[in-house]
This record gives C-alpha cells, sequence and structure tokens, in this order.
C-alpha cells in the first residue's frame, strides 16, 4: 500500500476501541519500525494529528481533549483516490440499482446499499456528489426491470432452482408460459438478460429480463448447464443472440471510420488489420445477424460488407426498406 493509505489506516486504527501499540501498527501496515515511526512524525508534525503516547496502555491514541476542544491546527487527512476503473465500478454499481425498478419488497434494502455506495465515492478527496458532477454515465436504451422480478430471477439463479415465468418476447410480439433452468445474469449494452435452459424448447436461450411479466420460484432443481457449453452456445458469436454455427463477416471501413473503429472491440475473437490506404478490414464471428445488421447500419455509408453474401444481402435489404419508407 502506499503512504496515503498507510496514513487512513493508521488513522482507523486509532480511531477503533482497542490498544494501537507499536507492534500492532507495524504488523497492520506490514511497513518497517523506521517506516512507521516516519510516518507518525510526519502525521503529527506536517498535517497535525493529535497523537499521544498512552503510559497507561502501552500504545498511540488521539488526545481526546484537544480534539473536542479543537486546540491546535485544524488536522486533515490527504484524501484516498481512486483508479479510474474503480470509480467506473462504483458508478456503474450506482447506476444498476438506480435503474430497478424498487417498488415491492426490496425496495426498502435498495436505498441502505446506494447510501454505502455512496460512502465510499465520498471517501476519497471529493465528495460524492463532486464526484457524480464531474464524472457522468449516460446509459442508452436502458429498459427498467421490475424489482419483483429481478429478485426471483436472481434468488432461484443462485439456489439453482426452476423457474416458471411468464415472457413476452418483442421479437414475435407474443406471451409465453415457460419453464427455465437459469445459468447466468448478463448485464449486456445497458441491460439485463438471463442465460437459461428452456424446458418448452429443450435448448439454451437469452431472455430479456424486462421481458419476464411473472416469476415463480419452482421446489426442482435446476438442469446444470456447464460453463463452456454456455459459453460455445451464447458467447461464441457476436452480440446476444445464441447459435452454435458461426460465419465470420468481413467489414471494410473507411479511412476516416477506421480511426475509431480500429481501436473498437466489437467480438473478443475479432481479427483487425489496416491497410496502409487508411481502411480497417475488420473480421468476426457471428451465430445470428439481426444485432451485427444493426451495428453496421449506424457506420453506413462508411462501411462495406465483403463477406458472406448472406449478410451482405440482408444489410442492403435494411436500407431499401428504409428508403421505402422515406417521403
Amino acid at each position: 500500500m502506499d503512504r496515503t493509505e498507510r496514513f487512513h489506516l493508521i488513522d482507523m486504527m486509532l480511531s477503533s476501541p482497542g490498544v494501537a501499540t507499536f507492534e500492532r501498527l507495524q504488523t497492520r501496515l506490514d511497513v518497517s519500525r523506521a517506516t512507521l515511526k516516519r510516518d507518525l512524525e510526519y502525521l503529527r508534525n506536517r498535517l497535525n494529528a493529535p497523537i499521544v503516547w498512552d503510559r497507561d496502555t502501552r500504545g498511540y491514541r488521539y488526545d481526546s481533549q484537544d480534539v473536542a476542544a479543537g486546540v491546535g491546527p485544524q488536522y486533515e487527512l490527504p484524501g484516498l483516490w481512486f483508479s479510474a476503473e474503480e470509480i467506473h465500478a462504483l458508478l456503474t454499481m450506482q447506476h444498476l440499482l438506480a435503474n430497478l425498478d424498487a417498488g415491492g419488497l426490496l425496495g426498502p434494502h435498495i436505498q441502505p446499499l446506494m447510501a454505502r455506495l455512496t460512502g465510499l465515492l465520498g471517501s476519497g478527496r471529493h465528495p460524492a456528489e463532486e464526484v457524480r458532477k464531474r464524472i457522468k454515465l449516460i446509459p442508452l436504451a436502458a429498459r427498467r426491470v421490475p424489482l419483483d422480478q429481478f429478485a426471483a430471477l436472481g434468488s432461484a439463479l443462485l439456489r439453482r432452482k426452476r423457474l416458471l415465468v411468464s415472457y413476452y418476447a418483442k421479437s414475435s410480439d407474443t406471451l409465453s408460459e415457460r419453464v427455465l433452468s437459469p445459468q447466468r445474469l448478463v448485464h449486456y449494452r445497458e441491460n439485463w438478460y438471463l442465460d437459461a435452459w428452456c424446458h418448452l424448447r429443450k435448448g439454451l436461450r437469452s431472455f430479456a429480463v424486462d421481458g419476464v411479466r411473472q416469476a415463480e420460484i419452482l421446489d426442482k432443481p435446476a438442469r446444470e448447464v456447464p460453463e463452456k457449453s454456455l459459453d460455445a452456445m451464447l458467447g461464441a458469436g457476436y452480440g446476444i443472440f445464441s447459435g452454435r454455427k458461426l460465419a465470420w463477416a468481413k467489414l471494410r471501413f473507411s479511412p476516416e471510420r477506421a480511426r475509431w473503429v480500429a481501436l473498437e472491440q466489437w467480438h473478443p475473437k475479432q481479427r483487425g488489420k489496416l491497410h496502409k490506404d487508411g481502411h480497417y478490414l475488420l473480421e468476426l464471428p457471428y451465430a445470428d445477424e439481426r444485432e451485427l445488421v444493426m451495428d453496421i447500419l449506424r457506420h453506413v455509408p462508411e462501411v462495406e460488407v465483403l463477406e458472406p453474401v448472406e449478410l451482405r444481402e440482408k444489410v442492403v435489404e435494411k436500407l431499401r426498406a428504409g428508403l421505402a419508407r422515406m417521403p
């Protein structure tokens, strides 16, 4: 740990019940005697920490009289600062909790979690409100999830029980009743999905959690699916759609768009090559073309579908259909 972290740990130990002996401090900080002495001296002399040696307990403590009376210069520890990854994780957790519909029995339990996350953000050198003000997460097309349904899915998932769900499929505009063996929850593109074995279709499927209208936990063990099988069926191709039969898309981006796309990861197994003329060639696997077609259309006219022909025709079909709707 660095020096600032040691200062905060010393502060915590001196503020906690019990005797903070030199040996206890040294063991907890895992530093040499000389380093601990320098830290204590710096806290006293440079940061005005009211640290005193207690002869009776043979340990260090804060001078409670000076603290209460405000005697001497103001004492304040240097702030801790989170890494970019840690800040993003904390803010994302806040966003995930805030994006759940807090109605139902679990609603009151969300607030203490939110308060704890706010406290963690505020434990740095800047208040939590300042952190949120200066660092902003913008969700894109996030759909709200009823907390009761989310709780039922999560409970069945961890207890390894089957679920009886009423599921609304947006693509077909149909409502069906299914028995699912939940395998894992996935947060993808601002929305939650449940990877599960569907006993109706007798196969692995990915279900949008916001499409679950009702969920009942059944007293029957869930069917277990190995993680490798999950990844092979649901994680091998592009996006959230499943399938074992993979095809490889070959996309060529213009020099202007290549400046962005060459830095992006579309798939863990993608292959990319930047040509001398500035064009960028991207190759990636997919099992279902629907999501890939949508992402390709975002880059029109700066992208060309080279292979396969079927994918190229799907993109052209969408473009023609869109033009036909324009006045």
